[in-house]
C-alpha cells in the first residue's frame, strides 16, 4: 500500500498555480509600484523641462532663489542680492511660480 502512494504523482495544477500567483504579483506591483513612479518621473521631467528665468525654485537642499539663466544641465539660480549659484537641474525640488496676470483673472 505504501509503494502506491508513493508512485502517485501529482498532475501538474501546483506548477499552473504557482505560475498564475507570480503573474497575479507582478501585476500588481505594477499597478501599485512601477507605473505610479514612472507617472510621477514623467511629472518631474515635465517640470524641470519648463523651468524659465524669473522662476521661483526650491532646490532639494532647501535653498530658495530665482533663476536668472538657463543651461543645457545646469541653472543659475540668485539666492541674495550678488549671490549666484550654478546647479544642477536635476536638485531642483520644486518651482514656485506666481500666477501670470492673465490667469488670475480666470
Amino acid at each position: 500500500m505504501y509503494q502506491i502512494l508513493a508512485q502517485q504523482t501529482p498532475d501538474g495544477g501546483g506548477f499552473i498555480q504557482t505560475i498564475i500567483l507570480f503573474g497575479l504579483i507582478f501585476v500588481i506591483f505594477y499597478f501599485m509600484i512601477i507605473r505610479p513612479q514612472q507617472k510621477r518621473q514623467k511629472e518631474r521631467q515635465k517640470m524641470l523641462d519648463s523651468i524659465e528665468k524669473g522662476d521661483k525654485i526650491v532646490t532639494s537642499g532647501g535653498i530658495h532663489g530665482t533663476v536668472v539663466g538657463l543651461e543645457e544641465k545646469t541653472a543659475l539660480v540668485q539666492i541674495a542680492d550678488n549671490v549666484k549659484v550654478k546647479v544642477d537641474r536635476g536638485s531642483i525640488g520644486n518651482v514656485l511660480r506666481e500666477a501670470k496676470p492673465e490667469e488670475k483673472t480666470k
